[in-house]
């Protein structure tokens, strides 16, 4: 089993969750976190850091939601891991408060 960033993270980028991963299984994108499900250890520590509660336990990943999961698989190889935590996107707070960001996400 693994965890999940989902759509709640995209033009927001807090990095918080990424100092607690013990095994750095956090990659990053322009504008978006991802997890690395052949990292992930599934320890749960990452959940209470976001927050903007954008990560899940696979098995909790929200319906409307369900595509994060491949897509973190598939996005994971392609980005480079983030172990520390920086600065969050200059308008995270203004994006943190709206959904239906799927459109905003960069590759």
């Amino acid at each position: 089993m693994t965890f999940v960033v989902t759509e709640s993270c995209i033009r927001c980028k807090y990095t918080d969750c990424v100092d607690v991963c013990p095994v750095d299984a956090f990659r990053e994108g322009t504008n978006f976190l991802v997890i690395d499900p052949d990292d992930c250890i599934d320890c749960a520590v990452c959940v209470p850091e976001c927050p903007v509660n954008a990560i899940y336990a696979e098995e909790d990943v929200p319906a409307s939601q369900q595509d994060f999961i491949a897509l973190n698989a598939e996005l994971a190889p392609q980005w480079k891991p983030i172990t520390k935590t920086k600065a969050a996107l200059p308008d995270a707070d203004d994006w943190a408060k709206l959904v239906d960001k799927r459109a905003e996400l960069k590759r």
